[in-house]
């Protein structure tokens, strides 16, 4: 089924180039997250890419009690609608609640339905009535079919303005697996489709009280998945990753995104029949 594009900001979704979303796991201050963006925009001008920035004003599914959570949600919205305000480019944040939706609709471009909150219902209304562009990370837990009845809610709520994510699926204990095939059947289904290449490697809670991962193979992830034929790649990049407050083995290093997005360009340009 053909999928129709959506705009947000300066990026199109399901268009003739590869949207990309892009920023680091959590707001660790206010002063690290304006450095990333900027970094990052300057990089992606560059290489003529149009991106969405990304950052969390807190992560609330951690590991451990003791783990960084971010600095709340409306110093975060506030940052992060500054950020999208000054340097020109949409920014999107996850949301976990319908009072923190409404709070964000105000302020984000696109609110992000984390993947184990993909089901709750009270939490789709609330980010779909506030009018934004949706983001819906596919649960772990669910296969793409099921993504059906996330998109009739939508929907039915009133907001057709959303894509989802594919993020692995839980393979066993502490581990995920990328189903390239889930791609496939949700784009020929008709939706709108991101690759999320970094928490695609993680190993959930495999460091005991945290999560790590095999950052490592996250740009082949996104390779694969380009080829096999997506709307676009969602990777968490990080300055210097070995120190990141959370999610740091899964992180692009800030200093490899350029060669990384030159080679995912390429490829799509390749299978979508655009190559030179």
């Amino acid at each position: 089924m053909k999928v129709k594009p959506l705009k947000i900001g300066n990026v199109t979704i399901g268009g003739g180039t590869p949207a990309f979303i892009l920023g680091p796991c959590v707001i660790e201050s206010e002063k690290f997250v304006w450095r990333m963006a900027t970094k990052i925009a300057e990089l992606c001008a560059a290489e003529k890419i149009e991106f969405i920035f990304k950052a969390s004003y807190d992560k609330a599914n951690r590991t451990s009690v003791r783990s960084f959570r971010g600095i709340g949600v409306r110093e975060g919205c506030e940052i992060l609608s500054a950020i999208g305000h000054d340097l020109k480019i949409p920014v999107t944040t996850d949301v976990h609640s319908p009072v923190e939706a409404e709070i964000a609709g105000g302020k984000i471009d696109m609110l992000q339905i984390p993947a184990f909150l993909c089901r709750q219902t009270d939490l789709m209304r609330a980010a779909a009535e506030t009018g934004r562009a949706i983001n819906v990370k596919k649960g772990q837990f669910l296969a793409p079919w099921d993504m059906r009845n996330i998109a009739e809610k939508l929907i039915t709520f009133g907001n057709v303005k959303f894509c989802f994510t594919e993020r692995g699926t839980t393979f066993g204990y502490n581990n995920l697996v990328a189903d390239m095939r889930s791609l496939y059947w949700l784009r020929d289904a008709g939706y709108r489709v991101f690759f999320d290449a970094t928490h695609s490697v993680q190993r959930p809670s495999g460091a005991g009280d945290s999560t790590s991962g095999d950052g490592i193979l996250a740009p082949a992830l996104a390779r694969a998945a380009l080829a096999t034929g997506c709307d676009g790649i969602f990777m968490e990049v990080h300055e210097h990753p070995g120190r990141a407050l959370s999610d740091g083995p899964n992180q692009i290093p800030l200093k490899d995104l350029p060669k990384h997005l030159r080679m995912l360009k390429a490829i799509h340009a390749v299978v979508s029949g655009k190559a030179d």
